[in-house]
């Protein structure tokens, strides 16, 4: 078993989660290295909350527990919300309203206030210790829309307990969030199968 390794009760993913969480506080404690990260998925191409997802896998696979915090969207018959479900460690939350774009008054602000809901749930996960990495899944949207301010992002992510990845997805990253990032990956479209007429297709797009 490599160095640093748990082993997974595959029988029992109650003793998994608790194992995970404590292994997990221990790491935080021992390591000598303490770093934060930041990691932001933006552009136009396909592939931001898939990559965000594979990270929310591989974490898994090491006993660390997850939070992912979905901004914009709010379907929870999704194919990751289904998957998130039956990962040990994994807490899912929809923090959306839908489409914003053509929102005006108050049904904007009830975007905005689910966004702020939901980056005051993100604030939370990110000072616990025992939460290894959390996702902002969309808040790039979210800022870009108007529905958060930036800094409020920022202030957020500065209240991560030491050892916490956070990852953000999103078209349209804000200078400031492209600035804090630690690693920065921009997601290009070369063609799409919707400019040839393709609609949405289950276990692709959703």
């Amino acid at each position: 078993m490599p160095a640093g390794a748990i082993p997974v009760p595959a029988e029992n993913p109650i003793i998994f989660i608790i194992i995970g969480a404590l292994f997990q506080v221990l790491r935080k404690t021992m390591s000598p290295h303490h770093t934060n990260r930041v990691i932001l998925l933006t552009g136009d191409g396909k592939g931001k909350t898939t990559s965000a997802l594979g990270m929310v896998l591989r974490a898994v696979g090491h006993g660390l527990r997850v939070c992912v915090v979905q901004f914009i969207k709010q379907r929870t018959d999704t194919g990751e919300a289904r998957a998130l479900s039956l990962l040990p460690g994994v807490e899912h939350l929809v923090c959306g309203k839908g489409f914003v774009r053509e929102c005006t008054g108050e049904a904007f602000e009830a975007h905005a206030q689910a966004a702020r809901a939901g980056l005051a749930q993100v604030a939370e996960r990110l000072r616990d210790p025992a939460c290894g990495m959390v996702v902002l899944d969309e808040v790039c949207g979210a800022v870009s829309l108007g529905l958060l301010d930036a800094q409020a992002v920022v202030a957020a992510l500065a209240q991560a307990a030491p050892g916490t990845v956070a990852v953000l997805t999103g078209r349209g990253a804000p200078p400031e969030l492209l600035e804090l990032a630690d690693t920065v990956c921009v997601v290009t479209c070369e063609k799409h199968a919707y400019e040839q007429g393709c609609p949405a297709q289950q276990g692709v797009e959703w």
